[in-house]
């Protein structure tokens, strides 16, 4: 399985860059799993409704430009479908039982996700009603993906 995770900005912080390349060392057995960044757009401390559009526009086409095209799309949203480790589990063993053997995770920026980035996801979810900034929800979804894996596999999983 091929996994590709698309997302805004770099990871700047040294424990979440230790804690993602764990994951994707443990998920190394299961699925090859490639990050895509693409830049991070700037804005003002207090931008404009127009300005907040424009920012999400530009970063949604650098977002779509980078996404597989043969791939299912999970767009990790806040307003999404809330979702369960069990419930994650179960979709990725359904699509890869399907066929499906190339996903795509989502992850939009600090000011959110452009609407065309929305209408373009097979599925939207939502990890949790609290908020998390963009870089720590990179962090929480390779563990989710390896949660996953193990789940399905019927394997223990203890952190």
């Amino acid at each position: 399985m091929k996994i590709s995770i698309v997302c805004v900005g770099k990871i700047k912080e040294k424990y979440l860059r230790d804690g993602i390349n764990e994951f994707l060392k443990r998920l190394a057995p299961f699925a090859r799993v490639d990050i895509i960044e693409v830049n991070e757009e700037r804005m003002d401390d207090a931008p404009s409704a127009a300005q907040k559009e424009k920012t999400l526009a530009r970063e949604g086409e650098r977002l779509l430009a980078r996404a597989p095209k043969d791939s299912h799309t999970f767009l990790l949203d806040v307003a999404g479908k809330p979702i369960s480790s069990e419930e994650l589990a179960g979709k990725i063993e359904s699509l890869a039982l399907g066929g499906e053997s190339n996903l795509t995770f989502i992850i939009g920026g600090a000011f959110g996700i452009s609407d065309e980035v929305r209408k373009s996801a097979d599925e939207r979810i939502s990890f949790s009603r609290m908020t998390f900034t963009h870089q720590m929800v990179r962090l929480l979804l390779v563990e989710q993906i390896y949660r996953a894996f193990k789940i399905n596999r019927h394997e223990k999983y203890h952190w």
